[in-house]
């Protein structure tokens, strides 16, 4: 688990995001900007052990999903509450905000997308997904979440997709993921 820990947190995915997660906070509350700042984190049961990774990434909000915020706000979508599914995948490529679905999602013959609760976080500008566990049906190394709209379909839309070092499963393992997204007030 301490060398999984290492090589995540050494890859240029989490570096770049802690690095933009902590200066967003950083200039948000000198400046009072108004900011979003997603983070993931996982627990696993690998063959009977349980581990807490933590947390493994810090972004991306996809563009898609603040487009979608904008045509809630403006009356003409109500769906705001369906962001809950939670989806993993074995995709490698960078996370990116243009980003309309996961790299190379499991779908199938493999786990269902776990559907999350919905609620706050620490405090009440956060909104905060923790997943069903998602239990593989096959041997599989796990490098990205996504947090989407829809259970499958051409409807659903990305929140947010966060590529981490690979975590190697095998059929009958479980991943839970648990997604933050911090909101703040400013101007």
């Amino acid at each position: 688990m301490i060398l999984w820990k290492i090589r995540n947190t050494l890859s240029r995915s989490y570096l770049k995001g802690w690095f933009d997660y902590h200066f967003a906070q950083l200039i948000g509350s000198k400046l009072g900007a108004v900011y979003f700042l997603g983070t993931l984190s996982l627990k696993a049961n690998r063959r009977g052990k349980f581990e807490d990774y933590g947390v493994v990434g810090y972004r991306v909000v996809t563009t898609e999903f603040v487009n979608h915020l904008s045509t809630c706000l403006q009356g003409t979508t109500t769906r705001f509450t369906t962001y809950k599914y939670h989806a993993l995948g074995t995709g490698t490529g960078d996370e990116a905000v243009g980003d309309t679905a996961l790299g190379t999602e499991i779908t199938d013959g493999s786990p269902a997308r776990g559907v999350g609760s919905q609620e706050a976080g620490a405090s009440a500008n956060i909104y905060k997904s923790i997943s069903a566990a998602i239990t593989m049906d096959a041997s599989l190394a796990i490098t990205e979440h996504g947090l989407l709209s829809a259970a499958y379909g051409d409807t659903d839309e990305l929140m947010d997709r966060t590529k981490f070092a690979a975590i190697n499963v095998v059929s009958g393992d479980t991943i839970t993921p648990t997604y933050q997204l911090t909101a703040t007030a400013g101007g």
